[in-house]
């Protein structure tokens, strides 16, 4: 008897996998074949989580805080969440306005699905995190790319927006600092975006905050509803200690929004993930109200690898790459170089080709500009040495340089 074929359901149908996941994972299995090959697509920092964030989860786990919590998130997390909101962004919640979650992935797509409905429509500008799009889609929902541009700085403008806009428009996810591109939006570039939403009040606001602490040149990090408190109803503020606490693999997310999003937000949760891990909430706990003196170092030393990465890919030949105001990523266009004949004899007839053929010849991982929705770019993760971003970078001028 034939065995029965495995049928993916229409709604799996619909999405690609984590471009940015897939990289890291091929450049992992050329190193295990012997490869010297240079990742710079993962986005996570290269430092190890603070001493005393371990100690709190190590304690956690001796003081048998190890059962079920609450399904969105320990009181004691979410008052820390309310004390950050007020003392680093002037926003006052309660706590039965915060979701916890297990990362900032499921934030957002706790939001989505308990919020959408098929005909949907979410305005996602570009470029954008690959799981934006696709997480939209997963709930059921349809992405409307709005586009921005190397000349815009990689920045939504006000007429693309309110051009983008529908009846159906549900939502607008907004990054700042951006993955991939790592612009940062001021406060005036956000209140004119605002007084745009301010015209379609059916249109809420995913804000991505993630980066926040990772802004340079003395940037003044701001947020929407903190910018446009007429928006606050209808934002849902969105963070988590992944990138300023170095806690990637501890997966907490968080948010701040109106109360009843986040009892939707919640009633997802329970049919699903339930609680975050409860040692990592508490890791969690001493992140947000332990000390905060290591993140200017990190700030600075993020800094120095940006402009580092910046001089030396427009060094390159064919390659222009803007500064960002943020994150740590630059998004540099291969333009020049669409055309042009790798020493393989491929030609670069786009970014996939371009990412492809640098694997290939030189050992450098970079994820390709159309994963983000935006070509001909590709995106550079500086999360990592500044002797290997030295070296990656050498090898990318090394290849663009043997293009015929």
């Amino acid at each position: 008897m034939d065995q029965p074929k495995f049928k993916p359901s229409a709604a799996l149908g619909r999405v690609k996998p984590s471009a940015t996941l897939a990289v890291t994972q091929r450049a992992g299995e050329l190193k295990r074949e012997g490869r010297d090959v240079i990742g710079l697509g993962a986005g996570e920092p290269d430092f190890d989580t603070p001493d005393n964030i371990k100690e709190a989860g190590i304690r956690a786990i001796r003081d048998g805080k190890t059962k079920y919590t609450d399904v969105d998130g320990i009181p004691e997390l979410k008052q820390a969440i309310v004390a950050k909101f007020a003392r680093e962004n002037g926003l006052t919640y309660k706590t039965s306005q915060i979701n916890v979650s297990p990362g900032g992935k499921p934030v957002l797509y706790n939001a989505l699905v308990a919020t959408l409905s098929p005909g949907d429509e979410v305005v996602v500008p570009t470029p954008y995190w690959v799981s934006y799009p696709d997480m939209v889609l997963l709930a059921g929902g349809e992405p409307v790319f709005a586009e921005t541009s190397a000349e815009t700085r990689f920045k939504l403008k006000p007429e693309v927006l309110e051009a983008a806009i529908s009846p159906r428009t549900r939502w607008l996810i907004l990054n700042s600092p951006s993955n991939p591109s790592g612009a940062a939006y001021t406060r005036a570039e956000l209140r004119a975006l605002a007084d745009v939403l301010m015209r379609h009040p059916q249109v809420w606001i995913l804000t991505d905050d993630m980066y926040e602490h990772l802004v340079f040149d003395g940037f003044e990090f701001s947020t929407i509803a903190q910018v446009a408190p007429e928006l606050y109803d209808r934002t849902l503020t969105m963070n988590g200690v992944s990138k300023a606490y170095a806690m990637t693999g501890w997966r907490i997310g968080y948010a701040g929004g109106p109360e009843p999003l986040i009892r939707a937000m919640a009633k997802v949760m329970s049919q699903t993930t339930s609680n975050p891990s409860s040692v990592s909430q508490w890791a969690a706990v001493e992140a947000l109200n332990g000390p905060q003196d290591f993140i200017v170092p990190n700030q600075k030393l993020f800094q120095e690898r940006r402009d580092l990465v910046v001089g030396m890919l427009n060094q390159a030949a064919g390659l222009e790459c803007a500064r960002p105001e943020g994150a740590f990523y630059v998004y540099p266009s291969i333009r020049r170089l669409i055309g042009k004949t790798a020493p393989s004899g491929v030609v670069i007839d786009n970014d996939e080709t371009f990412a492809r053929e640098l694997l290939d010849a030189e050992g450098v991982a970079v994820v390709h500009g159309a994963a983000f929705g935006l070509s001909p770019h590709f995106r550079v993760s500086y999360a990592t040495s500044t002797e290997l971003l030295e070296d990656a970078c050498t090898r990318i001028q090394r290849f663009c340089g043997k293009l015929a």
